[in-house]
């Protein structure tokens, strides 16, 4: 049974990956940069919301980046982590937890950006959380058929080929996550069958 939503939704709210954004080159280490975001509803495609951002990366060893939303206005601290084979990463620092994240959450009805931890797991929950086990099996493989699809038919492939930029290990891994909701989805079918055959002999 799927839990009844007590909670809010995290998806339904507003989401900052820091990696995402240095990816598209709006937060740039070394640099000064200023941006806009606009949040879109991922079924609709209508904005849900909107902000200005300017990110002061020209610090090594701290960043800031400054959120301007309706009447709000919001600074983040970044700050750069050594990693394990030489350089460094960014994070973020939760503004509640003073605590490194990569993603920050603002839930519907929030003032403000804060990690996952600072939100609670009694306020707060992911969407799959809300899924009866079918249905988070369907949302699993659909999620990896998405990342793998590229410009092939969905309709001609349950778990699409390798994309050439991708690496072997990460495939292998998506491979791995995507046969035990096969799995899962198969074992719900061969029950619901021997549900309704058991019906029609009594």
């Amino acid at each position: 049974m799927a839990r009844p939503r007590q909670r809010v939704c995290l998806e339904s709210g507003l989401k900052l990956d820091l990696n995402r954004l240095m990816r598209q080159g709006c937060v740039v280490p070394g640099a000064y940069s200023a941006f806009r975001m606009v949040w879109t509803n991922n079924y609709s495609g209508e904005e849900i919301a909107s902000a200005n951002f300017t990110a002061d990366m020209m610090n090594q060893n701290e960043g800031r980046l400054r959120i301007q939303m309706d009447e709000t206005e919001q600074t983040i601290y970044l700050v750069p982590r050594s990693r394990r084979f030489g350089g460094h990463q960014w994070y973020f620092v939760c503004p509640v937890m003073n605590r490194c994240c990569s993603v920050l959450w603002r839930p519907p009805g929030a003032t403000r950006f804060c990690s996952r931890q600072a939100w609670g797991c009694r306020r707060v929950a992911y969407s799959s959380q809300f899924l009866d086990p079918d249905n988070r099996a369907h949302r699993g493989k659909a999620k990896i058929k998405a990342r793998l699809i590229a410009n092939l038919d969905p309709d001609e492939w349950e778990l699409p080929p390798k994309p050439k930029w991708m690496r072997w290990s990460t495939y292998n891994r998506l491979e791995e996550k995507f046969d035990p909701y096969e799995e899962m989805l198969e074992r719900g079918l061969v029950e619901l069958m021997a549900k309704w055959l058991g019906r029609n002999y009594e």
